[in-house]
């Protein structure tokens, strides 16, 4: 089976902080991957654009490098690489130097059919600045698209003051607010799932399903990347990524998938979230951070070894689990458990749907209690989508009732290549396809319901619980979701 390769029209994709890390790690391999499979041509053009001083010469080496470091190499071919470097330039420039703008005036072409886009690569206090001189310096056309990256604030007020800078000069309808996790292959699958199939939409709702997990378990730990002490696991994972996943589950059909459609019902289940306040927050979250691990095999530095002196003794929490709560129709009585750490057991991110048990057992006499079904949908690594079912297990000699899986593995379903989310999501952007992107009522509607919890913390004497690098995470997780006689996926694995 062979997926459909559909191109777009030619751009122009300008990128600020051309030559930092994420640029390097995933917009020049996505685009690469993009390019390689013909959905652009030699008629697109990338322009870095950065304080370094380089060359254009230089910008395409530091390209070639790219996609040679973090492009498999079954994937990397010599001819292809010359001809995708071939359409990089770049441009001198910061915030204060007049004439690097007008160098990428000049760079940029005015065909109206040519798609304009700025990719800012930077940090969130040079969005307002950088759109400002997009403007002044005559860049900036209303048919022009702006994607920004996150961390789009570290509370509300400050997330309001960063998108009133964008607003300023782009309209809403040209912002795209990025969010890596709703490019993912198996997330958009959820919505196919949902909403192409009669199987699961009756019975999803809380007349059937019992409870539902969400977890984003990282194997690695937060390293020396300074940005993370400061914004922590609810900032960096809850905020975002896990409401947004949450979204997904939890949302109605939406009317259409035209992307304000979907964003419509995303809000209305982020404004139907029960805020947890005061003193629920003490019986609703738990936050962790890891201590380091030694043994002859293996030795793992806690958090705070990997904090430089004068940081030591912070309480950034580096997991969070918790309690959310629907309140309305569809989800009355159905928690949500939502969990998130670096240093945890292994690296995954799933969906577990816990449906309720059968209401009568006419099997008093089996081998094996019927087990209630689950839908489990993995997100990474090895994308799949898994359904738990009870059958017979074969053979003679009474009813013997086993639990088995019927199993969709992306890899062995489809035999080309599963695109990144980068790829997806940098290519909506000119295709001026906003489903997959945040829009702001939607950021400010998380922001409200995190920042009690934020706010908690920081009044509380109690610092984060400790959890041993290579777990699943404080006790502390595991009593939040068994005081309601339940336990987290992994543990029944």
């Amino acid at each position: 089976m062979s997926s459909r390769i559909i191109p777009v029209q030619p751009f122009d994709y300008v990128v600020f902080g051309a030559t930092g890390d994420l640029t390097k790690r995933k917009l020049i391999p996505a685009l690469y991957h993009r390019f390689k499979d013909g959905q652009f041509d030699e008629n697109s053009r990338i322009i870095g654009v950065s304080r370094s001083k380089l060359s254009d010469a230089d910008f395409q080496n530091a390209a070639r490098d790219a996609i040679t470091q973090f492009v498999e190499k079954e994937y990397q071919d010599a001819a292809v690489i010359e001809r995708f470097v071939n359409i990089f330039s770049y441009i001198i420039n910061d915030v204060s130097n007049k004439a690097g703008w007008g160098d990428l005036k000049k760079a940029l072409r005015d065909d109206p059919e040519v798609v304009r886009a700025f990719y800012l690569a930077v940090a969130p206090d040079l969005f307002e600045p950088i759109a400002e001189q997009l403007s002044k310096t005559k860049v900036y056309r209303r048919d022009a698209r702006v994607v920004i990256e996150k961390p789009l604030g570290h509370d509300l007020l400050s997330s309001m003051e960063i998108n009133d800078g964008v607003a300023k000069i782009f309209e809403e309808d040209q912002v795209y607010r990025i969010d890596h996790y709703l490019g993912k292959e198996t997330v958009q699958n959820l919505l196919a799932l949902r909403f192409a199939n009669t199987l699961f939409e009756p019975v999803w709702n809380s007349a059937h399903i019992d409870h539902v997990q969400l977890t984003v378990a990282e194997s690695v730990g937060a390293g020396t990347r300074g940005y993370y002490d400061e914004s922590g696991a609810l900032r960096d994972m809850i905020q975002n990524h896990m409401l947004q996943l949450l979204c997904l589950v939890a949302m109605e059909p939406p009317a259409s998938d035209d992307a304000n459609a979907l964003r419509d019902e995303k809000l209305k289940v982020l404004r139907s979230l029960k805020p947890i306040t005061n003193g629920d927050v003490a019986k609703m979250t738990v936050r962790g951070q890891y201590k380091g691990v030694s043994s002859e095999t293996t030795s793992v530095a806690s958090f705070q070894d990997e904090l430089p002196e004068e940081k030591k003794g912070s309480r950034t929490e580096t997991f969070v689990a918790l309690k959310a709560e629907i309140e309305n129709w569809r989800w009355s009585g159905v928690p949500f458990y939502l969990r998130t750490g670096k240093r945890m057991a292994s690296r995954v991110s799933e969906i577990a749907i816990q449906f309720k048990p059968i209401p009568h057992s006419i099997f008093d006499h089996a081998e094996g209690a019927p087990k209630a079904n689950k839908l489990i949908i993995r997100l990474q690594p090895d994308e799949g989508v898994k359904l738990m079912m009870m059958i017979k297990d074969p053979g003679p000699g009474g009813m013997r009732l086993r639990e088995v899986p019927l199993n969709l593995s992306f890899a062995q379903t489809f035999s080309e290549r599963t695109p990144e989310a980068y790829e997806r999501l940098l290519l909506d952007v000119i295709r001026g396809s906003q489903t997959l992107f945040m829009r702001r009522d939607e950021l400010e509607a998380a922001w409200k319901w995190v920042d009690p919890i934020r706010e908690a913390w920081e009044r509380s004497s109690e610092p984060p619980q400790s959890y041993v690098a290579g777990t699943w995470g404080p006790s502390g997780s595991h009593a939040l979701i068994e005081r309601d006689g339940r336990t987290w996926h992994e543990d029944e694995n």
